[in-house]
């Protein structure tokens, strides 16, 4: 008996060609293959279910996420800091065309 272990370590009990053709007293050629008629069955059953289609506004998002994360990070510490100041103060006063400007860009 040989010391040497053949068996795959990824199943290591599982069976392989050469020990099920040694158990049969076959030699490892005559083990049967599919044939080309059910290699070109397989392919043809597989073809149209192993389709993965991906929304574009997946895709969008993905690419969006890619182009944050890739910006530089931008320090609004000091201007948050400026408006409480004036918020508290009082004197914050709201430009009205501006902010309708911006409220009518995102919605059209």
């Amino acid at each position: 008996m040989s010391s040497i272990d053949t068996r795959s370590t990824f199943f290591p009990r599982g069976r392989s060609p050469q020990t099920e053709a040694a158990k049969n007293g076959t030699g490892v050629d005559s083990i049967k293959r599919n044939t080309t008629e059910r290699a070109t069955e397989i392919s043809d059953k597989t073809g149209t279910d192993a389709k993965v289609s991906i929304p574009e506004g997946i895709k969008d998002f993905s690419r969006i996420k890619k182009a944050a994360t890739a910006a530089p990070e931008t320090d609004n510490s000091e201007k948050i800091a400026r408006l409480k100041a004036q918020i508290q103060a009082g004197t914050y006063e709201v430009d009205y065309d501006a902010l309708a400007d911006k409220i009518l860009n995102s919605e059209f």
